[in-house]
């Protein structure tokens, strides 16, 4: 009987995929890519049009025999591999490791694995796509350039190990300057006035806030203000002057892309983006349900939000049968991005929406069904129709002055009814019967209070992806290995969900500014993504890309290599003795940041800690304050009396005391703030 072969990526797919095809069909996987460029060296060949150095992957080899000897018993082979530019490069080499030219070939993509989707892959085989191969080669061989290029100069610059990337340099430049952002931020004080009015009929008081006078809206900027506000109201009588109701519509959310997925699984089951990548991989790939490998949800790495009609169909019997007529959703939701969504690739969905998670629930571990869980919730949501509520906003007089207060009440609770996020939350103000202008209003007290300014929020995984995707910055499959990179380098330190520039990420990123600014330039990576998505489809030719980018690299590098030979720093010399050799010891840069080394390495291996004195006394004990680095890589101030004095403050301590209250100092920027909160004293 005669085989037809099946190649796809990962093992976990052969045993499902072998039972949807039966016998005359051998089902085999290349367990992910099987060739790329050799990694003792550049592997392009610049003096020869850029051509690349393909060599099969060290430790494949046994894998290659065992494929050859497949394809020969087999009449023709089928290459299944992801349908993403990259599974259509590993089609490619495919082809050309197993010399496929002289056997009847075909590719196949499906974005689920499941019965029907597959066995209709094989009804509509294609040719390989060479422009989707072309688009991933370009990036592969824009990031060996990057990568093989500039990590040197790191070395001879900072230390050995450390690597540049095309996407990591980015995203870490928009961490860095994000922290720099932060340091420099100066709070302003301003003031909220809110009154709490009883209501006859209410039950509980309504908060109405300061909004101005007849002249229109007044910021208020110090207790002053406040408490002459105050002084003009404490006579005044309160009033309801108009009265708005209208109606405010919640749409359906869109189905998840990879990018909305990460930042929504970082946010609600605090997951990092490589956590949530190989889960969601799991579930695509076929988890044991009943005994049976079965695909739980679509392809994983997506940026449409389109949905197939069959699974649209499928909601909608979904719908009918576990809701009302009254929660389908009228159409298929619009990016509000206008993004281009009529394309070859889904939303992540669930294969089959009634393979509820409740149903699952034996079957999964906790963390794939509180994944799965997101993911069916969030499809289903966004077949349904949208939430409305009835919004009531109430202008109230005292005298000259204005308060108002918005109210709102759920009429219709639509999607919300499956899925709701942290915006979906009920509102400070709720109104159990209707408000008037002859509404009776007494007032209870006044609730003023002192706020600051605050600045921009630490990078979390969640919101760097976001800001990648904002800005056109790498692409689905880029943004966890991206991150997971920054990490392990320890360019970046993550406290909770929070991320954090090292002292070292910060010294990389100093010298990539400095020497290779193109690189760390958001709109010329964004338009490098661009160009990528014209080799995709076929307007721009890939080694058009590279014949503009390498030129300008190598310039830069050679120019980096001269310039940074003549500021290169040496060792700083300490005034700390070694303990051992006696010699004069010097300053190291590790990954948590500064130790002190001995110079006669390796002869003599003496290293302590180096404690930088920043020449104010510890507010506590009046020993010296040092600058310190968390385990993490994150800088902070102690006293260099720990654990006997536990003083610590994320804010560098100024020498000067609080005119004020009395407490320390911090800088900030051109200011010396009061580290206490409460006072906002600032100098």
């Amino acid at each position: 009987m005669s085989k037809n072969l099946v190649i796809v990526e990962s093992p976990a797919k052969v045993k499902t995929i072998k039972k949807f095809l039966g016998n005359d069909f051998e089902v085999a996987a290349s367990q992910g890519h099987i060739r790329d460029l050799p990694k003792s060296s550049l592997g392009i060949d610049i003096e020869n049009d850029y051509e690349p150095k393909y060599i099969t992957i060290r430790g494949k080899g046994d894998l290659v025999a065992e494929l050859k000897k497949l394809v020969k018993k087999s009449d023709a082979v089928y290459l299944a591999t992801d349908p993403d530019r990259e599974g259509e490069a590993i089609s490619w080499h495919l082809f050309h490791i197993l010399k496929l030219e002289n056997k009847p070939t075909y590719r196949i993509t499906f974005n689920e694995i499941t019965e029907n989707a597959v066995k209709e892959s094989l009804k509509n085989p294609r040719e390989i796509n060479m422009d989707l191969v072309d688009a991933q080669q370009t990036r592969r061989i824009l990031d060996r350039m990057v990568g093989y290029r500039i990590s040197p100069v790191l070395w001879a610059k900072v230390k050995r190990g450390l690597s540049a990337g095309r996407v990591q340099s980015i995203a870490l430049r928009i961490i860095c300057d994000r922290e720099k952002e932060i340091e420099e931020f100066i709070p302003d004080e301003y003031w909220s006035l809110d009154a709490l009015i009883n209501v006859e009929g209410e039950k509980k008081p309504i908060i109405a806030k300061y909004y101005g006078d007849a002249s229109g809206k007044v910021e208020l900027k110090s207790e002053k203000q406040v408490n002459e506000i105050l002084e003009d109201l404490k006579k005044a009588k309160f009033k309801v002057t108009d009265v708005t109701v209208g109606e405010r519509v919640r749409k359906s959310p869109l189905p998840f892309t990879t990018s909305t997925l990460q930042q929504e699984a970082s946010k609600v089951l605090n997951f990092s983006t490589s956590k949530t990548m190989r889960l969601a991989q799991q579930l695509y790939e076929g988890v044991e349900i009943n005994g049976e490998g079965v695909g739980l949800i679509s392809y994983l790495r997506t940026d449409s939000t389109r949905v197939s009609e069959e699974a649209e169909k499928m909601a909608h019997t979904f719908i009918a049968e576990h809701y009302s007529d009254e929660y389908q959703g009228s159409k298929q939701p619009e990016d509000p991005k206008g993004k281009k969504i009529q394309d070859a690739h889904e939303a992540i969905r669930p294969t089959d929406v009634n393979r509820t998670p409740s149903e699952l629930k034996s079957q999964l571990s906790r963390d794939l069904l509180r994944l799965y869980t997101l993911i069916w919730k969030r499809f289903l949501a966004s077949r349904m129709a949208p939430a409305k509520y009835e919004n009531t906003n109430v202008k109230i007089s005292a005298g000259e002055h204005i308060f108002s207060l918005s109210a709102s009440r759920c009429t219709f609770d639509g999607f919300m009814s499956v899925y709701t996020t942290e915006e979906d939350k009920e509102e400070e103000n709720s109104l159990t019967g209707a408000i008037s202008k002859s509404s009776k209003l007494k007032l209870k007290e006044f609730d003023p209070k002192q706020h600051f300014t605050q600045p921009p929020a630490h990078f979390t995984e969640a919101s760097l992806v976001r800001t990648l995707e904002e800005k056109g910055i790498g692409r689905p499959s880029t943004y966890a290995p991206t991150i997971t990179t920054i990490i392990s380098r320890r360019y970046v330190a993550k406290e909770g969900k929070t991320l954090f520039a090292t002292e070292l990420g910060n010294a990389v990123n100093d010298i990539m500014e400095e020497a290779f600014p193109t690189i760390v330039d958001e709109s010329f990576t964004a338009n490098l993504e661009t160009l990528l998505d014209g080799v995709e489809s076929g307007d721009v030719k890939w080694k058009t890309i590279v014949q503009n980018f390498y030129p300008d690299l190598d310039e830069a590098v050679k120019a980096a290599e001269k310039k940074l030979e003549k500021v290169k720093i040496a060792d700083e010399l300490s005034d700390e003795i070694c303990e051992e050799c006696g010699r004069r010891m010097v300053i190291k840069y590790g990954p948590h940041g500064k130790f002190l080394a001995c110079p006669g390495f390796p002869d003599c291996r003496f290293t302590k800690p180096f404690y930088e004195k920043i020449g104010v006394p510890c507010p506590k004990c009046g020993k010296d304050i040092v600058m310190r680095m968390s385990k993490k890589g994150r800088r902070y101030y102690g006293c260099i009396g720990y654990p006997d004095c536990d003083f610590i403050s994320w804010d560098k301590p100024v020498a000067e005391k609080c005119p004020k209250c009395g407490s320390f100092m911090v800088a900030k920027g051109k200011y010396n703030l009061c580290s206490n909160k409460e006072c906002g004293y600032r100098a």
